[in-house]
This record gives C-alpha cells, sequence and structure tokens, in this order.
C-alpha cells in the first residue's frame, strides 16, 4: 500500500467529493478528488520528463498549498522521496537539509525562495532543477533549469502517451516498506536529523488515529501548520488520504482566522501558543466591551468553567444547570465559538509543549472537544491520545493504538509501534542510540503513568532535567510552562541545574503587553522600552510569584521557585538561533549566548548593560544595547528533605 494506491482508491470511492481547497485573492477555489489525481498525474509525468530517478529526493519549499501536497503525492508516484523544508529557514539552513539529503529537484513557491536556493546552489553538490508555483518577479531568470509548475504539468500532458507505462511501473513497485517522507527533527541540541519514515510508519499511524476518533471522509481541516513538521504531514496526507477528508490551505498567515472562521473545520490541531495566543485576543476585546458585555461575559463563563466539561464528557448535570448552559450558548458560547472558527470543530488536538490547565478548560468549557496527544517525529506523531470522556489537563493520555509504552528506570519515556521510523538518514550511531535491535525509541522525555488514571505524564525533556545543587529535582519545561500560562508572557527560559537557586528569561508577549500598555496611555516605541517599563516588570514580578506560590504546593517540584529574574531586551528568535523552527528553545545556546545575564542573576546585581547580535528579517546582522533591571521575586518557604545528589 502506498500514497499514491490510496489516491486511487479515493477517486474510485470519493471522485467527486472535495479533496483541497485554496483561497487565492478571496475566491475558495476547489479541487475534487479525480481533479487532484489528474494534477498530480500530470505533474507525476513532467517530474519523469525532468529526469527524476527511483530513490531521489526532492525538496519542498513553501507555505500550505495545494500544489506542494500534489508535489510530495507525485514525487512518491515516480519513486522519489519528499522532504519538505520549512519555508522561513535560513539560506544555510535550507542548504544543510538539502546538501544532507543530495536533494537534485526543489518544488518552490516563489521568488524568494528561488532567491535563497540560488544563493546556496554553489554549495549543493547535486542540484539541478527548481520548479516555482507563482511567477512574479522570476521573468527575467535563466529558466535553463528553473521551471514553472504549470509548465513541468503541460509537458506532462504532451509526453503522457509515451511516459504513461513508466509511471504506472514505478506505482506498481511501491510497497509498505517504501519510503514515504524523510522529515527533518528540529535540531534543539545540533544539526537536524532525517527521519526516515516508511509507508507503513504513516498510514499504520494515520489508520489507527483516524479510528480512535472516529474520523471520516466529511471531515474538513485547515492546513496551516508548517508542512516540514510531521504533524502536518499526519493530518493533511496520512490521515487526509486514509479517510478522504478535505484539505484547506488559507490565503495567507494574516488571513488565516477569516479563513479558519469560513471553513469551520471540523477536525483541528494547534499547538498551544495558538489557543494561548486566540484566548489572549479574546480577553483583549472583552476588556474594550461595555460593563454590561463584559459582566455577562464573566458570568456565563463562570457557568461554564462549573458544568462545560461536565456536558462535553456527558456526565450527569442537573436540569437546571442544563439550561442555565443552553442560555450561555445562546449569549456567549455561540458566538465565540463562531468568532474563533471553532463552530464545528468535533475533534481538536494540541500538543508539543503542555498547555495552561485554565486554558484547557476554558476551550472544554465551550463544549469544544480539545484533547492532548504526546508524539515525535520519530513515532509518525503518535505515542499517547485521550479518549473521549478521560481527557485531563494534566495528562497526555494512554498508549495510542498499536503503541506500547514503558518507562526506564531513569525515568524516561520509551515506546515502540508500527509507526516507529526506519533510520535517521546517513546517521547509523544516533539510529542504534536511539532505538534498540527489538524497536524501542527513547524519546528523550521524563515521565510517568498517574497511578489513579493509568494516563501519562510528562514531566520534562530528560537532557533539561537536572539536580539542584542540594540534590533535588530540576526540571525547568514545568516551570516554565507555568509561567507561560499567564497572557503576558511569550516565553520563559528557567536555569538552576547544580545551582543552589532557580532563575529566569522571560519575554513579554507584545500583544497583550502593548493593549494593556494602550488603555493605560503608556507610550512606547519598541518591543525594549515596554519591556523594560516599570510597571511592566512589576506585572511580570507578580505572575512569577503567583507561580511560586503554585510551586510550593508541589512537594517534588517547590524547590524551583524562581529567586530572580530579567525580562530580556529582545524576543528570542530562530533566525538568531536561539529557538527552533518549531519555537522550541535551544537552552544550552540562549545560556551561552546570554552568559553575562545569567552571570548577573546569580552575582546579586541590580542591573546589566548587554549588547547582542540580532538578524534583520532582510538577513542582515545587528547589534541592540540595553540595560536590563534585574528583578527579584518573593518565594514560599517550603520544608525541603535533601536528597544525596547521584
Amino acid at each position: 500500500m502506498s500514497f499514491p494506491a490510496l489516491l486511487e482508491r479515493n477517486v474510485r470511492k470519493f471522485g467527486t467529493r472535495p479533496a483541497y481547497r485554496e483561497k487565492e485573492y478571496g475566491i475558495w477555489q476547489s479541487w475534487t478528488w479525480s481533479e487532484a489525481a489528474e494534477e498530480i498525474e500530470t505533474f507525476s509525468l513532467g517530474l519523469l520528463a525532468l529526469g527524476v530517478e527511483e530513490g531521489e529526493f526532492v525538496a519542498i519549499v513553501g507555505r500550505n498549498r495545494p500544489y506542494f501536497y500534489w508535489s510530495m503525492v507525485a514525487a512518491q508516484s515516480v519513486g522519489a522521496i519528499p522532504v519538505p523544508v520549512y519555508q522561513d529557514s535560513a539560506a544555510e539552513e535550507m542548504a544543510y537539509v538539502m546538501d544532507h539529503c543530495g536533494a537534485r529537484f526543489a518544488v518552490v513557491e516563489d521568488q524568494e525562495q528561488v532567491d535563497k536556493i540560488i544563493e546556496i546552489q554553489d554549495s549543493l553538490t547535486e542540484f539541478e532543477h527548481m520548479i516555482y508555483i507563482d511567477p512574479r518577479g522570476l521573468r527575467k531568470y535563466d529558466h535553463t533549469k528553473l521551471h514553472r509548475f504549470g509548465e513541468v504539468q503541460e509537458t506532462g500532458r504532451e509526453k503522457r502517451s509515451e511516459l504513461i507505462s513508466e509511471l504506472e511501473a514505478r506505482k506498481a513497485k511501491l510497497t509498505y516498506d517504501s519510503t514515504c517522507v524523510m522529515l527533518y527533527t528540529s535540531g534543539t541540541t545540533g544539526k537536524p536529523k532525517g527521519v526516515v519514515l516508511s509507508n507503513r510508519n504513516i498510514i499504520e499511524a494515520s489508520k489507527s488515529s483516524s479510528e480512535f476518533d472516529n474520523l471520516r471522509h466529511t471531515e474538513e481541516v485547515l492546513a496551516y501548520l508548517p508542512m516540514a513538521w510531521v504533524g502536518d504531514f499526519i493530518f493533511s496526507i496520512g490521515q487526509a488520504y486514509w479517510c478522504g477528508f478535505c484539505v484547506n490551505c488559507p490565503e495567507s498567515p494574516e488571513t488565516m482566522q477569516t479563513d479558519l472562521r469560513e471553513i469551520g473545520p471540523t477536525y483541528y490541531f494547534a499547538p498551544p501558543r495558538v489557543f494561548e495566543t486566540q484566548l489572549t485576543n479574546v480577553m483583549i476585546r472583552m476588556e474594550d466591551a461595555s460593563r454590561f458585555k463584559q459582566a455577562l461575559f464573566h458570568h456565563f463563563m463562570e457557568h461554564a468553567r462549573k458544568v462545560g466539561p461536565d456536558i462535553l464528557d456527558k456526565k450527569p448535570v442537573s436540569a437546571w444547570d442544563k439550561f442555565w448552559y443552553r442560555v450561555g450558548h445562546l449569549f456567549v458560547y455561540g458566538p465565540l465559538k463562531d468568532t474563533l472558527g471553532f463552530s464545528r470543530v468535533r475533534v481538536g488536538y494540541t500538543a508539543g509543549e503542555a498547555i495552561g490547565p485554565e486554558i484547557f478548560e476554558f476551550y472544554r468549557s465551550l463544549g469544544i472537544n480539545l484533547k492532548q496527544l504526546y508524539g515525535q517525529t520519530e513515532a509518525s506523531v503518535f505515542i499517547t491520545l485521550q479518549p473521549d470522556g478521560e481527557v485531563r489537563s494534566d495528562t497526555v493520555g494512554v498508549a495510542a493504538p498499536g503503541v506500547e509504552i514503558r518507562i526506564a528506570d531513569s525515568g524516561e519515556v520509551f515506546y515502540r509501534s508500527p509507526g516507529t521510523f526506519e533510520e535517521y538518514y546517513k546517521n547509523p550511531e544516533s539510529t542504534a542510540s536511539t532505538k534498540d535491535p527489538e524497536g524501542w525509541v527513547a524519546t528523550g522525555d521524563a515521565g510517568y503513568f498517574d497511578e489513579a488514571t493509568g494516563h501519562l505524564k510528562i514531566i520534562d525533556r530528560a537532557k533539561d532535567v537536572g539536580k539542584m545543587a542540594d540534590g533535588q529535582l530540576f526540571a525547568p519545561k514545568y516551570v516554565e510552562n507555568k509561567l507561560k500560562f499567564f497572557p503576558n508572557i511569550l516565553e520563559a527560559v528557567v536555569f538552576g541545574n547544580g545551582r543552589e537557586k532557580c532563575t529566569a528569561f522571560i519575554n513579554i508577549d507584545m500583544s497583550a503587553v502593548g493593549n494593556w500598555a494602550e488603555r493605560n496611555n503608556i507610550g512606547y516605541a519598541s518591543y525594549q522600552e515596554l519591556a523594560g517599563h516599570p510597571r511592566v516588570l512589576e506585572t511580570i514580578r507578580e505572575h512569577v510569584e503567583e507561580v511560586n506560590r503554585s510551586l510550593a504546593d508541589d512537594p517534588m517540584l517547590a524547590h524551583c521557585q524562581v529567586h530572580r529574574f530579567l525580562v530580556l531586551h529582545k524576543e528570542l528568535d530562530a533566525d538568531d538561533g536561539e529557538m527552533t523552527r518549531t519555537r522550541k528553545v535551544r537552552r544550552n545556546i540562549i545560556s551561552e549566548k546570554f552568559d553575562d545575564l545569567l552571570t548577573a542573576l546569580y552575582d546579586g546585581s541590580d542591573e546589566i548593560f548587554t549588547t547582542t547580535e540580532v538578524t534583520y528579517e532582510d538577513g542582515r546582522k545587528g547589534s541592540i544595547s540595553a540595560t536590563l533591571k534585574i528583578m527579584d521575586a518573593e518565594v514560599v518557604p517550603v520544608e525541603t528533605q535533601k536528597v544525596a545528589a547521584e
């Protein structure tokens, strides 16, 4: 079985149903499964005409568009392997991926991506042909090895009679063990690794997860997450082809919220930051609303928090509470879900980071079936899932169908499943250290099974879990996630491994804090100026102290309270190497880059002057300087039992 074979099945079963939609120039365009199959076939024939060989890698670079999803299945159809690349990658990041896999062909979106590859092509020893979709700005470029997507398809149509037998022969060779896709890890600790996933991996994971949540061909999804991320590949290709549902592509990131409302997806995935941002925007709008609307909102939301999750889980609720919940749905919950674009969501998922319990319960109280999953690229996403009626904010659920999980003595989580990756490309050492001969994969995460529920709890990245100077457990991610639950805090990086106390770097959220500043007539000219404002620093101090009080109630992590912090003068940025493209913090790089700030947090300084190199959007380098105020936070005294450091 393969995706070209699933495409043929979907043409037979769902030929006239929509397979793809894309909004362009404000108008939704639609392709049925039959029309999509024709687009894919003509592009496949065009790839054959260009000389694509079996086993070669085809780089895919751009935002979510039907053309790129067609390109991936077309590459598979000719026996090649698609390699999606993050579209916002810097040129050197793109060069590493394309050189590592030896891509001879690339399908890109527009002039920006063409220019990036032209800039690096001299370092790519095997690269030859580039195919682009948007022709704007490219008319005067040398088209010897540069081809428009439509022209490749036209060549495929013209040469169909001579190439169709070769195409069918190559598709016939595809098996369950053929390579389906190669996806690169985010590279939090080093160079990204190419994760080789077979048809078996992706299709089995898609099949079991679709059956778990009863996904059907009538679902609608919005494809807006990076195509180089395994989640998008599973949702927009794996599950879409297995179930036969429609994939909708927004016009741009700027119109995503509008497009989300217009589509009204029934199956939706977003990382916690998206849900946090949407809730922040809701609260900002409510702060600007009339007193009557504010009172109405808060009254009914209080009732929703009390009974909404129970109603969603079909647990007993009094008739009176149900009545008032229906009234709340009429005046608050329904209009709010329409505004968010969630009016039709039947199954929603979040993953990647822990989501704040308050945020998680807010959406569930509205009647949105939001759940958590735990997964990784090497697992074809799914390691755990949350069954309906067993959804909790503090766990990530039970083992997904077909997945086995065990916890090592060290606390690290291991799994094996049909979705387990084949290998890291050109990296047998990393493959051997991650996956043992019996197929058990080390996740790199520390966790345990909750005795009461049997659900898995993830504490932190195993490499980040350490010991304080007195031997107590240090789990920075747990503390960071608690800090990020506040709308004013965008990112947090906590330090304390091997030290007597914990400290933190914090980034403010410009949309939330900026709105507060405008409502309070506080002028500011930049992120740096707003981040250093005394009232902003006091607000962040209040948040840190609230987290400290919460941590004090947890015997395992009470000693991880944050004693001192500073608000950084710049936002952590993937372009500056401080985060991955999936917005995961590169802790070691940050501690090295801001070593002077970290030293000041521990040496008792009240402030520090610093200069930091930054990368502008056009790739130019520059620097910014600032004097940062170091803040002390009140901690709750706790009796700790010292543990001998191992």
